[in-house]
């Protein structure tokens, strides 16, 4: 992989004019101080040096494949996101990553013993900040704990692993409901945020919205988004990505 050519004049300043207005929008829409995460799936390593010389800092990718490869070839100081589904045989890799950020995809209590006796045996010294990933709209195919059983998976981070951050909680959402204000995914898991701070006393973040509606999700209260078309432009097929 390609990671560390040098972009274009013309590349670098297409990323940085849409950098910039994705920064301001997050500016204008935030309630609290937000992050942001731009999502660089399939993109080269040169789209995030461009990004990266801009300032930005948070980057988020789906495959851990991909994301070892990035990590080994690009800045160490970048903070990585794993924001794809988490699989059990996949801990270990993520674990070796230097700069690994968070994991915002955790889905069951058994994921996160996984990824906490990964990261643990890895003899990793701080521990790893991880969101609960919740499936907010009930859809079968999407990943996600369940809202009943959210509380027991928090239970769970914070009694048992101990090399893990509860840092908050995530949302993908549905389609349908992305087409919607408010967006019943994104109340949903503001509600899910208020109703844990009351029951365990938990101050969770919210990592909710992508680039079709990052700004609404902001005005519900996230702390956190993850953007990349509209800082990257659209993402080629998988396919077509791995040939290049």
């Amino acid at each position: 992989m390609e990671s560390t050519a040098t972009p274009s004049h013309e590349r670098s300043a297409e990323i940085a004019d849409n950098l910039c207005e994705v920064q301001a929008a997050v500016e204008r829409s935030q309630k609290v101080p937000s992050r942001l995460v731009a999502v660089s799936k399939y993109k080269p390593g040169s789209d995030i040096e461009a990004a990266y010389s801009l300032g930005q800092r948070h980057f988020g990718e789906n495959y851990v494949q991909e994301l070892c490869e990035k990590a080994a070839a690009l800045p160490a100081d970048i903070k990585w996101h794993f924001i794809g589904r988490l699989q059990s045989n996949k801990c270990k890799m993520l674990a070796g990553i230097p700069n690994l950020w968070a994991v915002e995809t955790i889905d069951s209590a058994s994921k996160a013993r996984k990824m906490n006796d990964a990261w643990v045996n890895a003899g990793r010294q701080s521990q790893l900040n991880v969101f609960v990933q919740v499936n907010t709209s009930g859809e079968q195919n999407k990943g996600g704990v369940e809202r009943s059983d959210v509380e027991s998976v928090v239970q769970e981070i914070i009694g048992s692993c101990a090399g893990l951050c509860l840092k908050g909680l995530m949302t993908i959402g549905s389609i349908e409901g992305s087409q919607k204000r408010p967006n019943p995914d994104f109340l949903a898991l503001v509600a899910l945020r208020d109703e844990l701070k009351h029951s365990i006393g938990v101050d969770l973040e919210l990592s909710m919205g992508m680039s079709d509606d990052f700004e609404h999700a902001l005005k519900l209260g996230a702390t956190s988004v993850r953007v990349g078309s509209k800082i990257f432009g659209a993402r080629p097929a998988k396919k077509n990505a791995q040939q290049n």
